[in-house]
């Protein structure tokens, strides 16, 4: 019996079965099925092109999705089904973790076991591709283990597909003629409302496709009511469950106003809409339920009256004020420009003071990385050439004491900007930036790149995100240098970035720390963070993932740190969604097991504090490098990844420690002492002398004698060969 089995139901709409059957073929799984319910001739037709490991069913022209899932789930012999529409795709790696985690489930079920597996999805649309959700904080403020859906009602929040959820095959079968209906997104809701307990994979496992409305048949006006009959529908499930009703009811009232407010109904339709809704809002509204602040609540409340001639003068007079209230924007934003564009012109009119520098680093975030590395050495020096950091408005007040700052748009920016000889940034500045002939563009970088970076990304637009590659290839033309710490950097910078600049293989001055810090420092930084003597300190630093709107955790930190035991802490540089006081975390925190580091800075100095680093695909790895200690990768989504954002080498093959898939797998290498045994040094070894080329300690040092003090390149320190560097001392050491 197969763990899952995959249902891809429906037509070859618009030609996307063949994409979705390729991408299935591309990564076959032992413990996953696919049958395909084909829907008409065509669907029959390239389904069978990947028979015999494709089970195909063949379904009649003009079948229903609902008889097309049932004809598919009919022939299921897996655990679990995954309902995917013809139109839809799966990610790379998809079907591996949703039976990866329903495998899980399974294992530790109880005598109530979970039902319906939600995870997160992409959505891609005929103009842009694999737009994140908004689904992940709500994932992963629930967590991994299972529970019934009144002790986590905000999942009905989450986009109802039935492609971002799972089904157990028994409840599936138990409860398919309720669920039996062409509304998707009823059925969707209504699958967490019939099951027992949920739970979640919080990675984006399914892609939804959105067809444009104009390919499709048009809807008439009058389908719009049937917004309302789901809502009713599933309230009357919800009807004596406080929290599952409460959620939906605020769901309800949300999409009947902002369905009435956007779309152009004929009067009469709008009446009868805005008629039923009122009456909806009213006999479903739980009790002690409380409208919304400011205009919102206005909305609720004129809805609830069933006030609709009031309710369009609402909408006339809101429209008019957004209207001028935006004509008053334009007007200042032109008049700005203007002022700016004087006032900038005047100051490249002056000459370029040759004694001032402009810093920046992480798009104005402050003193960091790079440039503050290359600004330190700049000061020991050249103490004659006065640096200026450019930091925005937030983060002006978390300056060092007595840094000379300008904030972006000011008149001093554009005046130092304007006049400075040396300019020295982690990314680009704006556009609007002159590049003066005798002024000078340092471009430190702030990584060394796994995933594909500039011109790369053209062919992943997960990653690109509509960025203006003209626009880029013109800040490109502005680098005078470009900083690299390693020849595998170099190449790849040359060529996403293909421009006329000097490469300096000097090192990352970032890095220079890792070879000078002494036993003190390391002890100075293990006591900032509160960690105790003779405790194991693991920093945890995932990336962000493109194809998610935002962070979302990827492991259950209170069930790591639980496998993991008293004597180890957990440093955790990222942002997690566990909210409330019942928080497993909170006692974790308290113990000082698991400390917050995502605000922290510097990041080097986490790095010298911990005794082993965890990641994924961040450029973190690069730098740990250089201490010479354990590192372990933890890549759960490694296909997804590669596939949406790109990469330039097979982190998998080329490993600098050992590798998870799967959480038990990383408590495992730290039990079983594999994190630091002789084939995860072998394996560091071999990354070292590959991404650490150029770090040595004296990075800094040859950036500011080679860029600002104009030594000649056979007159800067020598790099210093890998055998012959003594990294900082371990903590073990630093405190022997």
């Amino acid at each position: 019996m197969p763990q899952l089995s995959v249902i891809v139901h429906g037509p070859n709409a618009q030609g996307h079965l063949t994409d979705l059957l390729d991408s299935l073929e591309a990564h076959p799984l032992t413990d996953v099925e696919v049958i395909v319910a084909a829907v008409g001739d065509w669907a029959l037709e390239t389904a069978e092109h990947h028979a015999p490991e494709t089970i195909v069913v063949p379904l009649p022209d003009g079948t229903g999705d609902p008889a097309a899932r049932a004809a598919g789930a009919a022939r299921a012999s897996g655990r679990w089904l995954h309902f995917v529409h013809a139109k839809d795709g799966l990610p790379a790696g998809a079907p591996r973790l949703i039976a990866e985690r329903t495998a899980e489930l399974d294992a530790t079920a109880s005598a109530e076991p979970v039902d319906v597996l939600l995870f997160d999805h992409v959505t891609t649309t005929w103009q842009t591709a694999a737009r994140p959700s908004r689904d992940g904080r709500h994932l992963a403020a629930v967590g991994r283990a299972g529970r019934p859906l009144d002790e986590a009602a905000d999942l009905l929040r989450l986009t109802p597909l039935l492609g971002n959820r799972a089904l157990r095959t028994a409840f599936w079968r138990a409860h398919e003629g309720r669920l039996d209906t062409d509304d998707e997104q009823r059925a969707a809701q209504a699958a967490l409302l019939y099951a027992g307990r949920v739970a979640c994979l919080n990675q984006s496992a399914y892609e939804h496709r959105v067809l444009r409305p104009e390919s499709l048949p048009p809807r008439a006006p009058e389908d719009r009511l049937r917004l309302i009959d789901r809502y009713e529908s599933l309230l009357a499930l919800a009807r004596d469950r406080r929290a599952p009703r409460t959620v939906l009811y605020d769901l309800m009232v949300r999409d009947l106003i902002r369905t009435f407010a956007r779309e152009e109904l004929p009067d009469p339709v709008a009446r009868e809409f805005f008629r039923r809704a009122s009456v909806a809002a009213v006999r479903w509204r739980p009790e002690g339920h409380r409208h919304p602040a400011g205009l919102e609540g206005v909305r609720h409340a004129l809805l609830e009256e069933g006030a609709y001639t009031r309710y369009r003068a609402f909408q006339a007079a809101n429209r008019t004020r957004r209207a001028a209230r935006k004509a008053v924007r334009t007007r200042k934003r032109q008049l700005s420009t203007r002022i700016r564009d004087h006032q900038y012109q005047r100051a490249l009119s002056r000459p370029v003071d040759p004694h001032l520098a402009v810093f920046a680093a992480y798009w104005e975030r402050g003193v960091a990385c790079n440039p503050a590395a290359v600004a330190a050495k700049l000061a020991e020096l050249a103490p004659h050439i006065h640096p200026v950091w450019v930091v925005n408005k937030q983060n002006e007040a978390l300056l060092p004491p007595g840094t000379d700052h300008v904030v972006p748009g000011t008149r001093r920016y554009w005046e130092v900007l304007a006049t400075a000889k040396y300019l020295t940034n982690n990314v680009n500045f704006p556009n609007a930036v002159v590049k003066r002939p005798d002024a000078i563009h340092l471009q430190t970088h702030h990584g060394t790149p796994l995933k594909r970076m500039g011109l790369d990304q053209m062919d992943h637009p997960a990653a690109a995100k509509g960025l203006d590659f003209a626009a880029l290839l013109a800040r490109i033309d502005k680098w005078d240098y470009s900083v690299s710490a390693n020849s595998h950097s170099t190449r790849m910078w040359e060529r996403a970035y293909p421009s006329r600049y000097t490469s300096l293989d000097y090192g990352y001055p970032r890095n220079d720390v890792f070879y000078t810090a002494t036993a003190a420092d390391v002890r100075a930084a293990r006591d900032r963070l509160g960690i105790a003597p003779g405790r194991t300190a693991v920093l945890y630093a995932p990336t962000h993932r493109d194809y998610e709107a935002g962070f979302t955790p990827r492991l259950d930190l209170a069930a790591l740190a639980d496998r993991l035991g008293d004597d180890t802490v957990l440093l955790v540089r990222a942002h997690y969604f566990y909210g409330g006081a019942a928080s497993p975390l909170t006692g974790l925190r308290r113990s000082g097991r698991i400390i917050d580091v995502s605000s922290y800075d510097p990041v080097e100095e986490l790095c010298l504090a911990a005794d082993a680093l965890v990641t994924d695909y961040s450029s973190i790895m690069f730098d740990y490098a250089n201490l010479n200690r354990p590192i372990v990768i933890y890549a759960d989504d490694w296909e997804t990844y590669r596939t949406t954002r790109g990469v330039y080498f097979d982190l998998m093959a080329e490993h600098p420690g050992q590798v998870a898939r799967t959480q038990e797998e990383l408590a495992e290498i730290f039990l079983s002492g594999a994190w630091r045994d002789e084939s995860a040094a072998k394996a560091r070894a071999t990354f070292r002398r590959r991404f650490c080329e150029y770090d040595d300690g004296r990075a800094a040092e040859r950036v500011v004698r080679r860029v600002f003090l104009g030594e000649p390149e056979d007159a800067l320190p020598p790099v210093l060969p890998i055998e012959d560097r003594t990294p900082a001392p371990t903590p073990e050491e630093a405190t022997a």
